[in-house]
């Protein structure tokens, strides 16, 4: 088994353990992240009615508008994030459960959550 694949199989693992802790509800829901290799999207979902509520990503308008032209990767989460908890806030939710799909709380997850706590969203 190659490197490429164990780090994939182990993140998969990671991932089925904490999904297995964290659930979303209509008045809390889960906000998911998902990171690859150039871009990172965040996503709000109510597990109970198997929705997604919003996404958004460094892909989004909003995003776009807000980035300056040479933004690294670290930054442009970090603007992922305050972009998410405005709209997350904007539909009267102040609470969520954080769920980092399987990836260390270091670097660009760990941006996105932060920018997202400094706007007002509760974890």
């Amino acid at each position: 088994m190659s490197k490429k694949t164990q780090k994939i199989l182990g993140r998969e693992r990671r991932k089925k353990q904490i999904r297995k802790k964290i659930y979303g509800t209509p008045e809390k829901p889960r906000l998911a992240v998902f990171r690859s290799l150039n871009h990172i999207y965040a996503q709000l979902i109510d597990d109970l009615n198997q929705k997604s509520l919003l996404t958004v990503s460094d892909l989004s308008k909003e995003v776009r508008a807000e980035l300056k032209e040479k933004a690294t990767k670290t930054e442009t989460s970090s603007v992922v994030g305050k972009v998410a908890a405005a709209k997350i806030l904007e539909k009267d939710i102040n609470t969520v459960v954080f769920d980092r799909g399987g990836y260390k709380y270091h670097g660009r997850i760990k941006a996105l959550a932060e920018a997202a706590r400094e706007a007002g969203l509760k974890f």
